[in-house]
């Protein structure tokens, strides 16, 4: 069982940058795979990036070159900096684990096991 307690996220203008921080309550291991996932209303929730557990990253086309995934060594904390954030990026933010390696379409929602609780994150134009 893993408990992950986020933190971050906020309110930002358009252009701005925020870091979301994620904490795992235990070591994850190495086949271990990490994740972002977003979801504005009335939309489905979105895989945004993920860090597998060969430390291989993946990003949506809606966030590359502006979002970045990283993990520390122990692999207990997930962090994602987001850079020229833009008002469609508004969602709730969602940190994510499954005890797979590796996955043939890893960023949906249904291969994850644990969430975090949440963080609202909202740009304005």
């Amino acid at each position: 069982l893993i408990d992950l307690v986020q933190s971050g996220g906020g309110s930002v203008q358009a252009g701005g940058s925020l870091t979301l921080s994620c904490q795992a309550s235990a070591r994850t291991r190495n086949h271990y795979s990490m994740a972002w996932f977003r979801q504005a209303p009335g939309r489905d929730r979105e895989g945004i990036a993920l860090i597998d557990g060969r430390r291989n990253l993946i990003y949506a086309d809606s966030v590359r070159g502006r979002f970045t995934i990283f993990q520390d060594n122990d692999r207990t904390n997930l962090s994602l900096r987001m850079n020229s954030l833009k008002p469609e990026d508004t969602a709730m933010y969602y940190c994510a684990a499954a005890l797979w390696a590796t996955a043939p379409d890893p960023l949906q929602a249904r291969e994850f096991m644990y969430w975090g609780q949440g963080a609202q994150v909202t740009v304005s134009s």
